[in-house]
């Protein structure tokens, strides 16, 4: 199991049109086993990305599929910072199958 989370921040006023984005882009990924967009509630500008894979390579290789390859140059002119908060191995969760979970 692969976890990530991440912050994103937009330009001001873009965050719904990033998470437009982020929705039409995420659908289907395969090993994608749990992809959350919030909204931080403090700041109308931020979003916080959790997301759970079945490993490393299949997030990786997320990166290739058409649809994220297409919503990049897209969502590129609207974050104004990106920051890796932080790489876990989730080990359990509401949700998440017992044969994905070690």
């Amino acid at each position: 199991m692969y976890g990530l989370i991440a912050k994103l921040t937009t330009v001001p006023g873009q965050r719904e049109k990033m998470i437009r984005i982020l929705k039409e882009s995420a659908s289907g990924m395969p090993g994608c086993i749990s992809y959350v967009v919030a909204k931080d509630s403090a700041n109308e500008n931020v979003l916080w990305v959790t997301e759970v894979w079945d490993s490393v390579a299949s997030h990786d290789a997320s990166l290739s599929l058409p649809a994220v390859r297409k919503a990049i140059p897209r969502a590129k002119p609207i974050v104004s910072r990106f920051e890796k908060i932080a790489v876990t191995t989730p080990v359990w969760g509401v949700g998440l199958e017992s044969t994905h979970v070690q």
